[in-house]
């Protein structure tokens, strides 16, 4: 069973954030990696080729815009879902975000269980 694991990759440059959050996700049966900055996470997609990138969009070196925009550009990660984890939660940035490619825009400060819930959906949607 474990080589069914789906795969998660949380870019966050917020220590707390994502030690919660892998610490959820591992519990909820997921194999998780982490990255602290854009061009880390562009790097594990490369390597890990997550199921679903959570993604901050407020990073140093590319933001989280800059690595979905890269992701949706190459074909062979069109199938990995997207959910932008961030504070900026104005409606143009939301609508940026979807733009890019985003399949979910999630605000801070959000609930761990509803996040968790959402990344279930998303991941059961796509297999």
């Amino acid at each position: 069973m474990a080589a069914d694991k789906r795969k998660v990759l949380i870019a966050d440059d917020e220590p707390n954030i994502v030690t919660a959050l892998e610490f959820l996700l591992k519990r909820a049966g997921y194999d998780v990696r982490t990255a602290t900055n854009g061009e880390e996470a562009l790097a594990l997609v490369e390597s890990y080729l997550p199921d679903l990138v959570l993604i901050d969009i407020m990073m140093p070196g590319k933001s989280g815009y800059e690595v979905c925009q890269r992701m949706r550009e190459r074909p062979e990660w069109r199938h990995i879902k997207i959910v932008m984890v961030t504070a900026k939660g104005r409606e143009a940035e939301v609508s940026k975000g979807m733009s890019l490619g985003a399949d979910l825009y999630v605000t801070k400060p959000f609930s761990t269980q509803e996040l968790i819930a959402a990344v279930d959906r998303l991941l059961a949607a796509g297999s």
